[in-house]
């Protein structure tokens, strides 16, 4: 049996009573004619009674014996609904008993306007429409003169998170961010829908990996006993299209990582990849400003924008920082960029190295150390070293450089593009060069040459610029959120009970 401190044996008790009485709490259907939100705007206290018939959870209540208040929200908002025994008659009026908060609700009537100024729906027609059997994480419910309404809505992080859909239900700013995101996204594709870009879906399954630095996840295909993996990036089927004469080609995927985890890194997250033909990564520093500029407009009105206490003004032009002139402001010194230079570099700026690491993370982990946390932004860091980025053109003016630009924000890096390498010879020295880095022990460097990628460039690619944008992180800037995990719907947890 159920008592008052066993909520859910409550509920299920409630439960078995509707099905005595022949109530199904389940039914397949109710129409639903008005949203909450259209039935607010749309009253005029002149004029004939304005029908309506609306469904919602409920999130307050009060009874005074023959007559109830419910709260139910939807999707739009919330909307006060008024039940009156006299009106509904005993049968369908003892429904208020068996209704808790957190049910899903119909009711049909008409609209009024109480004493007190609240637009209302006059109650001719009640209906439980999915009886919760879990109360909501409302945190703390005041009963008060026969009124039941949840304050202090779950501030437990980790909660959140593991229980989204409970989060989403009790706190609609969450719904809101998530509202935000699939702006940004619809954002992104008519901006380059409109500039002739070609969406299409490339292989999330992979023989190869590759396009970016990343270990990969691994699966096994028991038809065709195969090894395969779970893309890292979609760089190299995208060019695959460019050869193939889609001039211009994007894609928003998902791609997947099997790295640790932070604020600004989930093990699966969203990219959008583009590629222009005829293009260089000059002329994707412009398309990255528009980009950018246009996304502060639609989601803020104007060129400010706010993260976690920082502000920033997004309007062109943005400087052009070269990335070893970064470093030698800081003090390191990137006149040789052999390996064992840079470890001693390392050294004295306290930066700790494995044996593994090559050169490229050295100069990674120097720059992320001394000049990323002050890049607030926005702002273009350029012209990278080669051994950074193996799939990007060699710099037309320093052979020791690639034509390479980062885009930051706050900080963090949140886009990256390149003057596409074109040459299948040094391509394929290059994707050589990685292979025997993977055979040193760098994990995150792909361990065989994409020999299809190879073939595919031997037929010829244009000159062409790419550029990736990491969405979960953009968003995160857009909606002033301080984790990726507040921008994913469902981000990747420890299982729950395992230790942290």
């Amino acid at each position: 049996m159920g008592s008052e401190t066993d909520p859910q044996s409550v509920r299920r008790e409630k439960l078995a009573a509707l099905e005595e009485r022949g109530v199904d709490p389940y039914p397949a259907s109710w129409r639903v004619d008005d949203t909450a939100a259209d039935l607010l705007a749309g009253f005029r206290d002149e004029g004939p009674p304005h029908a309506a018939r609306v469904g919602g959870r409920v999130v307050s209540m009060r009874s005074h014996g023959k007559t109830a208040f419910l709260h139910i929200a939807d999707g739009s908002g919330r909307i006060q609904v008024y039940l009156r025994r006299d009106e509904l008659g005993d049968e369908a009026y003892s429904l208020v008993d068996h209704i808790d908060l957190g049910d899903f609700v119909g009711v049909a009537g008409e609209l009024f306007r109480t004493r007190t100024g609240e637009v209302t729906v006059r109650a001719r027609e009640v209906a439980i429409l999915a009886k919760a059997l879990r109360p909501l994480p409302l945190g703390k419910v005041v009963e008060d003169g026969g009124e039941a309404r949840a304050y202090h809505q779950v501030s437990d992080q980790e909660f959140r998170y593991r229980q989204r859909y409970a989060d989403l239900a009790v706190h609609p700013e969450t719904r809101k961010v998530f509202e935000a995101r699939a702006r940004v996204i619809r954002y992104l594709r008519n901006f380059l829908d409109a500039r002739g870009f070609l969406e299409v879906e490339t292989p999330a399954l992979q023989p190869v990996y590759g396009g970016a630095a990343a270990r990969p996840f691994t699966t096994h295909h028991n038809a065709l006993d195969s090894t395969l993996y779970l893309r890292i990036a979609d760089e190299l089927y995208l060019k695959r299209c460019v050869v193939g004469g889609i001039d211009r080609v994007y894609e928003i995927a998902k791609d997947f990582r099997n790295e640790g985890m932070d604020r600004f890194h989930n093990p699966e997250f969203t990219m959008l990849e583009f590629y222009q033909a005829y293009a260089d990564y000059r002329d994707f520093m412009e398309l990255a400003e528009e980009m950018l500029v246009g996304l502060v407009a639609e989601l803020h009105g104007g060129t400010a924008l706010s993260f976690q206490g920082r502000s920033v003004d997004v309007r062109r032009p943005w400087p052009r920082i070269r990335f070893l002139d970064a470093l030698a402001a800081e003090g390191v010194d990137v006149s040789d960029l052999s390996r064992p230079a840079l470890a001693s570099e390392a050294a004295r700026f306290g930066l700790e190295i494995t044996p593994d690491e090559g050169a490229g993370k050295i100069l990674d982990g120097l720059f992320g150390r001394l000049v990323e946390p002050a890049l607030a932004g926005p702002a273009f860091v350029v012209d990278h070293p080669a051994v950074l980025s193996p799939l990007a053109k060699a710099h037309r003016d320093d052979p020791r450089l690639v034509e390479r630009f980062e885009a930051y924000l706050f900080g963090s890096e949140w886009a990256n593009a390149f003057s596409e390498l074109n040459d299948p010879r040094d391509q394929r020295a290059r994707l050589e060069a990685q292979v025997r880095q993977a055979a040193d022990g760098d994990e995150e460097a792909p361990n065989v040459v994409d020999e299809d990628f190879l073939r595919a460039l031997e037929y010829g690619m244009p000159p062409t610029a790419g550029m990736g944008v990491g969405v979960d992180r953009l968003v995160m800037f857009l909606t002033d959120q301080p984790s990726i995990r507040d921008v994913i719907l469902f981000p990747t947890l420890r299982p729950e009970g395992s230790a942290t």
